[in-house]
């Protein structure tokens, strides 16, 4: 499972289900009620209707508890990604679109500079945690591949030493209260303003 993604709370199937089991277990139970003493029909029923409205409550507990705990995650992860963009001098967001292909040594990707909006494939080297598409890296730009007034390189090599944090893009981080993403960077990302 791909943990940069944000974890679904409610589909159409589940609120649909949640919906019909609650309104038939209401009705159910009313009926039970009013016919004391019930037929012992309606009290199994009721009973499978009590069981699966506990299911489909535990169902929504554990997506609840799994949107928090991703939630909480990715809180640290911008933290952290925050933190090393203040540490470290120039630096460079990119987006990971797609993992193309994984070999022993590193992954072919595709990204998008952030800056500049500008889409690329690119080699990473292995990284001591995988790569998910979503991702985004906080990377020391190499000046030797992306100068003033050149062209972009035909695929930019990123180097494991160069990956400075990561966080999940499905976070947010712009919006999101612990971020400084809204503070206009003196450093600058790449150290050119070519778009």
């Amino acid at each position: 499972m791909n943990p940069v993604l944000k974890p679904k709370l409610a589909t159409p199937a589940l609120i649909l289900i949640s919906v019909a089991v609650v309104t038939c277990a209401v009705i159910v139970l009313g009926t039970v009620a009013a016919t004391w003493p019930p037929p012992w029909l309606s009290v199994v029923v009721a009973m499978a209707l009590l069981l699966a409205a506990i299911i489909v409550g535990a169902i929504w507990l554990t997506r609840v508890h799994r949107l928090r705990t991703w939630t909480v995650a990715a809180r640290e992860r911008w933290k952290s990604f925050d933190e090393a963009k203040r540490l470290h001098g120039t630096t460079a967001e990119v987006t990971v679109l797609s993992v193309d292909a994984l070999e022993p040594t590193g992954s072919w990707i595709t990204i998008r500079w952030k800056r500049f909006d500008y889409v690329q494939p690119a080699w990473i080297e292995a990284l001591h945690e995988p790569i998910w598409p979503g991702s985004v890296v906080l990377i020391s730009p190499d000046p030797a591949q992306v100068r003033p007034g050149a062209p972009w390189p035909a695929t930019y090599y990123i180097p494991a030493s160069d990956c400075l944090a990561w966080a999940p893009a499905a976070a947010d981080a712009a919006a999101q209260p612990w971020s400084s993403h809204g503070v206009v960077d003196q450093r600058g990302d790449c150290g050119d303003d070519r778009k």
